[in-house]
């Protein structure tokens, strides 16, 4: 489901991998007209893994046509000067809900100050790997956080990369709020703004929102590598009879007091107390003891089954949450159901069919949504945009096609013919 927040702000995007991509679906999903270009075929992503199966050649893409849901497309040369021109043209055009660029693609030809001498109000956001313009995704960025050293037992020796792109998500959603916050400058005081974000200067800054970066400068200390231990307070994960497991947590003090008495260990926590000299009503404390306390659970979950132990965790107010495969979360009819949850719905997505896909995960009651549109035929909207917003008329835009400059819808897959999303 879309929210017409942005009321129509067309934003051009010319991107790859998945920040940029998806900084442009959370402007599509709040109402922003987003037009995504291409390079006639695709490019160096639209056939990434997984791809949907296919008895002529390469399935479709699951992962591009998540991203680029909720989006036009149009389908350019890139490489001929005719093309690029196309594109400079529409990231410039004028009207006061247009001028706006979203890329991570770092070519000269879409350069700020090139926009900016055929609009001077344009607002350009280019994601970068780092802020020297060099090349860095999100596992290289990663690796240089520290994250991987901590992550589930490990080191330096033995370093666990997490398989999220966490900065590349990050970085996607900081992108798309300083787009927003530049078009209400632009509204306000009619200039545009060169906005450029680093993936790496997001993992970073994250390091120091969260503390991390003081903590290694004033304390001189690194973080433990703990596990599954939730660091600065008590929460793990613990297996069922049933061979299940159930990851929780006791932060705050209404939470540990809720997880006290579901397992029934109030004597065991006052021992604790008694033998350690520690208070657990204190977090930190509490992550001291997080050995002698987990002795205490236990055996608490090992004699019951994940539903008894989900039941009675549920009875206490208790905070958890169960361990399972994206498979299992489909079929689920509990709390966290996706099927029963409204920001997903089910779409038809060309060379793909039928399937379940998020919306904007914000609610707002009261508020009218549209459905989510899927992920378009490369060139489907090619000659509508060229028409709408260039003004080209048919012979024009038949003199493109005839060049190779543009291209219309290419081939739907499943069908064997072309045709509009």
């Amino acid at each position: 489901m879309t929210y017409p927040f942005l009321n129509r702000l067309r934003v051009i995007e010319s991107s790859a991998f998945i920040a940029a991509p998806l900084a442009g679906l959370t402007l599509a999903q709040h109402g922003a007209d987003v037009i995504r270009v291409d390079m006639i075929g695709g490019g160096i992503d639209y056939g990434r893994m997984p791809r949907m199966p296919h008895p002529e050649g390469r399935g479709r893409s699951l992962y591009w046509t998540a991203l680029n849901k909720g989006k036009r497309s149009i389908a350019i040369d890139l490489r001929k000067s005719q093309g690029r021109e196309l594109i400079q043209a529409l990231a410039t055009a004028p009207g006061p809900e247009a001028g706006v660029l979203l890329t991570n693609i770092g070519t000269p030809w879409l350069a700020h100050g090139v926009l900016a001498a055929r609009r001077a109000d344009v607002i350009s956001c280019t994601i970068q790997g780092n802020g020297d313009g060099s090349t860095a995704v999100d596992y290289t960025v990663n690796c240089a956080t520290g994250y991987p050293l901590v992550t589930g037992g490990g080191s330096m020796a033995r370093p666990v990369n997490h398989v999220l792109p966490a900065w590349d998500i990050a970085c996607a959603y900081q992108a798309a709020f300083a787009v927003v916050a530049a078009v209400d400058r632009r509204r306000r005081m009619g200039e545009g703004a060169e906005l450029k974000l680093a993936l790496s200067d997001t993992a970073f800054t994250m390091l120091s929102h969260l503390g991390v970066l003081a903590e290694a400068e004033l304390l001189r200390q690194e973080r433990p590598s703990i596990g599954n231990h939730l660091y600065g307070a008590f929460g793990r994960d613990f297996g069922t009879a049933d061979g299940q497991r159930l990851m929780v947590v006791a932060i705050s003090a209404g939470q540990w007091k809720c997880l006290v008495n579901a397992c029934g260990i109030a004597e065991g926590v006052k021992a604790i107390e008694q033998r350690t000299g520690l208070d657990l009503s204190d977090e930190a404390q509490r992550f001291e003891a997080r050995d002698a306390i987990a002795e205490l659970v236990e055996p608490w979950f090992a004699a019951r089954t994940r539903e008894q132990a989900e039941r009675e965790l549920d009875a206490h107010k208790a905070t958890w949450g169960g361990y399972g495969t994206v498979g299992e979360l489909l079929a689920s009819d509990s709390r966290v159901s996706v099927a029963t949850n409204p920001v997903f719905e089910r779409i038809d997505t060309p060379g793909i069919g039928q399937h379940i896909a998020a919306g904007a995960a914000v609610r707002a009651p009261g508020l009218a949504r549209e459905p989510t549109a899927p992920a378009a035929l490369l060139g489907t909207h090619t000659d509508e945009v060229l028409h709408e917003v260039l003004g080209l008329d048919g012979v024009a835009i038949g003199r493109l096609h005839d060049a190779g400059v543009v291209a219309g819808p290419e081939c739907d897959p499943t069908s064997g013919s072309s045709g509009a999303a």
